[in-house]
Formats: structure tokens, sequence, C-alpha cells
């Protein structure tokens, strides 16, 4: 008897979660539903409306869908995401738009790259020409959200509040110390002195010329920052420089009186000053509407038939499919490849955001941009960063645009090999035996050091690798390969040194590169397409959804330590010959 009802609990018991899981199911299902058609929704826009603009959001290359609301495991993040794609198309339309009357920016933290701010920034800039009034406000400004801001005609900051602005500073985590703990050693081969990707993981600080390229690289994007803003504020480039160097902005009052911020002011007041610009009177609510909202009417993609597509590589660059955030060699020479075969498209714009990766998915990318630019013009549009694979796939183009902060080049390859063997057999008391039928069978073991004739094989492929790259660059900048070797070797340039040293042809924006291929196909009225269809999220859920869980889970455990958790397991689980810039390069 006591064994039938341990059965019949434990029937009940699977019977019960049972249906827990299918609730859940259909729960997100539903919410999914929901989400989607509110998503679909165009927006109705009263007259007299202030374009609220939160930037603290994901700025991303395009919006994401996300048909599961705000659902963290499933549906990523809680945070809300707007593509640079719809912002731009987005202030373009509120320039002409007589319904909105200004702009009311709020920024604190951006969660942007600097190319990216730039671009919003220059957007801003271009919506000024309209006359109609930018009010920025927020309690704090970090140094990227006072880049942004900073072109507002009107700059407040809360009487208690904190301008931050102290110069810029990068930091890279190494591992060496802690690798060498556990008995796991990095035997790294590469080509180029400046491909500093494999230094987390051999030394405990910067090389030399790792040192080099980071001063320059973090110098010429500070040296951009202080310029542009020394523009939009009508303060000295050198002054600014002083009042960041010496820390001089310590209370809210020095912001004013260095003329960095105009008044400072609560949110009551600045509620009533865009009354006053949007026309609403004292006993009137604001009308406004949100960025993201606004950019849900995006609908006018050009007229004609002629089309130019844009092509978005975003993400490290893997062989197969990829995702929205991650280059798949398929995926992505597969829409290249389309765009090609369409005689409708007359030209095509290549969206590169990319740090690199794999050599082998790079070419595979890189072929199809050669292929296509016989056909019809290619151009490529850098956005935060284009380096090493991710400048390998856009070399090719007809023409390069660069922001001056764009991080680019890094023309270089390597290759890292774990060797666990002290952590399996000195720590865990693990070994290995086998039998091999020839010398290199197992060539590229991880369970023991590489042989001296393993190292040699590696170093020359990586050496045949790099060759071709710089070959590829060299054919497609038509400049010689001795020329490109000497500005590769993994070096790293920022936009305006790219420009000078020939490896880009012009510093301008996204929507830059789309009429200048639009002008090179002589193309007077045109739609522009965009390819690759952003990933359905039923699809994603389905593909990724275990991974999504982990991923979370994972971060709950770690917070700030998610980083250099993911740095570990990324090189780790890297195969094959590598063309990466360095792991997660932060700059503060």
């Amino acid at each position: 008897m006591r064994e039938f009802f341990k059965y019949l609990f434990a029937s009940m018991l699977g019977f019960f979660l049972s249906i827990i899981i299918v609730f859940i199911i259909c729960f997100v299902v539903v919410v999914g539903l929901i989400s989607s058609i509110d998503s679909d929704k165009t927006i109705t826009v009263s007259n007299n409306s202030v374009l609220f603009l939160n930037l603290d959001q994901a700025i991303t290359e395009r919006t994401p869908k996300k048909t599961f609301g705000n659902l963290p495991i499933v549906g990523g993040d809680d945070k809300d995401a707007i593509g640079l794609n719809d912002f731009l198309k987005a202030l373009q339309k509120a320039k002409t738009d007589d319904n909105i009357k200004c702009i009311y920016l709020n920024v604190s933290s951006p969660n942007a790259g600097f190319a990216t701010l730039r671009e919003v920034r220059n957007a801003l800039i271009d919506f000024k020409k309209s006359h109609k009034k930018i009010i920025a406000y927020s309690e704090v400004y970090t140094q990227g959200a006072y880049y942004l801001a900073s072109v507002a005609d009107k700059l407040y900051l809360n009487p208690e509040g904190a301008l931050e602005f102290k110069g810029f500073s990068s930091e890279l985590t190494f591992f060496k110390g802690t690798l060498e703990k556990v008995g796991v050693e990095m035997q790294v081969i590469r080509v180029g002195n400046y491909k500093s990707a494999v230094e987390p993981f051999i030394l405990d600080k910067m090389s030399d010329y790792n040192r080099k390229q980071v001063t320059a690289y973090v110098g010429g994007l500070y040296n951009t920052f202080l310029s542009d803003i020394a523009a939009s504020r009508n303060i000295q480039k050198d002054s600014l420089y002083s009042i960041a160097d010496n820390y001089k902005v310590q209370q809210p009052q020095d912001a004013v009186n260095f003329k960095m911020i105009d008044a400072l002011k609560y949110k009551d007041q600045i509620l009533e000053e865009l009354k006053g610009l949007s026309g609403r009177t004292r006993g009137e609510n604001i009308r406004s509407v949100s960025i993201n909202d606004y950019a849900k009417n995006n609908s006018d993609t050009g007229e004609g038939k002629d089309k130019v597509a844009v092509i978005y590589a975003n993400g490290e660059i893997n062989g197969g499919e990829g995702s929205d955030n991650q280059i798949g060699s398929e995926r992505i020479s597969r829409a290249i490849r389309k765009a090609r075969l369409d005689d409708d498209i007359k030209a095509v714009v290549l969206r590169v955001n990319s740090p690199g990766g794999s050599a082998l998915a790079s070419d595979v990318i890189w072929r199809e941009v050669v292929l296509t630019r016989k056909e019809k013009p290619v151009i490529a549009s850098f956005g935060d960063v284009a380096a090493s694979g991710g400048y390998y796939i856009g070399c090719a183009a007809d023409s390069i645009f660069v922001q001056p902060n764009t991080i680019t080049g890094s023309i270089g390859v390597f290759g890292i090999i774990p060797n666990f063997q002290n952590l399996m057999t000195n720590k865990l008391g693990i070994t290995f035996d086998g039998v091999k039928t020839g010398k290199y069978a197992d060539i590229m073991a991880t369970n023991r050091p590489m042989t001296a004739g393993e190292r040699f094989i590696i170093q020359n492929e990586l050496n045949r690798v790099y060759s071709g790259f710089v070959s590829r660059v060299a054919d497609g900048r038509k400049k010689s390969k001795a020329y490109i070797d000497s500005i590769g070797g993994g070096h790293v340039w920022i936009g305006t040194d790219a420009v000078q040293i020939g490896l880009a042809d012009r510093i301008g924006g996204f929507n830059d590169a789309i009429k200048a291929a639009a002008k090179k196909a002589k193309l007077k009225n045109y739609k522009v397409v965009e390819y690759p269809d952003v990933i359905d999220p039923w699809k994603s859920l389905m593909d990724e959804g275990t991974d999504r869980i982990k991923t979370y889970y994972t971060k709950q455990e770690l917070g700030d330590n998610y980083m250099l958790y993911q740095q570990m397991k990324k090189v780790i689980a890297s195969s094959g010959i590598q063309a990466r810039m360095p792991f997660e390069a932060v700059i503060k």
C-alpha cells in the first residue's frame, strides 16, 4: 500500500508540475501576442507636442522587436532600446512635423558607443535648423550624457545634481595571475606586435606596443569629444581640457560658472518652460510623445522603383547563421548575395559595427562584397568599431565612411590554444593516454603543451592568413602590400587617422553613406530597404531560450563580474584563427 501511495503522489506531483509549465508557456504566448499587437500600433501625435528623448536606453543598430514585452528571461532585459536607423529617421521627420514644437532631452548615462553618440548628436544639431528648441535637463550628467546634452539650446542641471567632467580612461583586465593559480597556460601564436587581444591571458599589464596604441586612440577619442563640445558651448577647447584635467567641476554651481551649464533648475521649472515652448498655458498639461513611440510612425522608406539596400553586420563574426547581435557568415553573405541578384537594388550600403572574430567567416563575407562591387556600388559605413575582421569584411567597398571616433584597423590575426594539463593532472588528478597514427594527429590538443613542430605549423598558417588579409586590404584600398603591412600588424586606429593613412575615405555618418551610394548609382528617387530581416522573436526564443535562461541567472549570480566570466568563456570557446580586436577595452 505504501508503494501505491508513493507512486500515486509522484504521478499527482508530475501532473501538477505539467499544469504549471503549460500555464507559464500560455502566459508567455499571451503576453507576447499582446505586446506584438501593441508594438505594431502607429502613434497619433497631438498638436503642440514635446518630443521626449530618453537617451539612457540602449541605442542599437536596429530597433529590436519585443514580442515578449519586459519578461526578463525569455524576452531579454527589461529596458527599452531604439535603433539608430529609426532614431535618425524620427529626428528627420520631427524637423518638419508641425505637431512637434520642441525636444526635451533627458539623459544621465547613455548606453551607446562614441561613434553612435556622435551620430545622435549630429542629428540633434540638424534638427535645430528647424529653429525648434532643444531643452536638456538631468539630475546627473556622465561625460557621455554631457556630450549629447551640450547641443541643447538650454542646458540645465538639478541644483543638487552633478556633472562628471574628468577626462577619459581605459582599463583592461588581465587574467594571467588567475590562470596560473588554476594551472591553465594560454599558448598564443599571433601576427602583429599590436595584436593585443591575447595580452590579457599572457601578461599582467599592457605591452609597450599596446600602451602606445591605446594612448593614441583614447587621446583621439578625447580630442573629438572636446572639440565637439567646444563648438556647441562656444568654449575654448583648451579651457575644457584644463577644467577636466584639474577637476574643476566639483559643485553644480561650478558648471554654471564655467558656462558648461546654463542654469540650475528643478524638474517643475523645466516643465513650465516646456509648456511655454509648446504653446500650453500654465493650467494645461504638456502633450508629449516619446522618441520610441514617435519612431513607430517611420513608414516612409523613399519613393520610386529603384532601391538602396542597407545590410547590417553587427556583432562578433562567426560561421553559421548568427543573430541580430552576432554576425553569422551564412546569414550576412546570403543577404549581400540577395541584394546583388535583385535588379531593383542599384546600390548597397554595408553597415559594420564589429570587433571582428573568425578570420574564415570574415573571408566568406568579404568574397560576397567583392562579387557585389563588380555588379553595383558598395559603400561601407563603419559604426562604433569596425576592426580586424570587422575591417576585413568592409575593405573591398568602393568607399568607406567613418566617424572621427570610430575605432578601426587592427589588421592582424592570432590563435589561442589553452593547455589544461597542469589543472587536470596536478590539481584534479586527471590524466590522459591514447594512441595516434601520425605525429600531428592530435595537433591543437588542450591536455598538453604544444610541441615545437606544432607551433611551427600553426605559425605558418597564421602567416598565410595574415598575408591574405593584407592582400585583400591592399587590393580594396589600392595600396601596396608593403604599405598595408606597415600600418597593419594589429594596430588600432581611430577614424580621423584611418582617413589620413588611407584605410578609410571620408568622415561621415550612416545617412551620408546612403546618399553617397545613391549618388554613385546615379539615383534621384529611391527606396531604402534593410537586410537581413530582423529575427522573429518567436524563432529566437525557440533557438536561444535555454541560453537566455542560463545567461539571466549567471548575471544574477555574478553581477559586475559577469563581464570577466564572459571574457574567459569567450576565449576558451574560440576556435580557428581569429581576426579580433582587444577583448572589452573599456573607456570611461
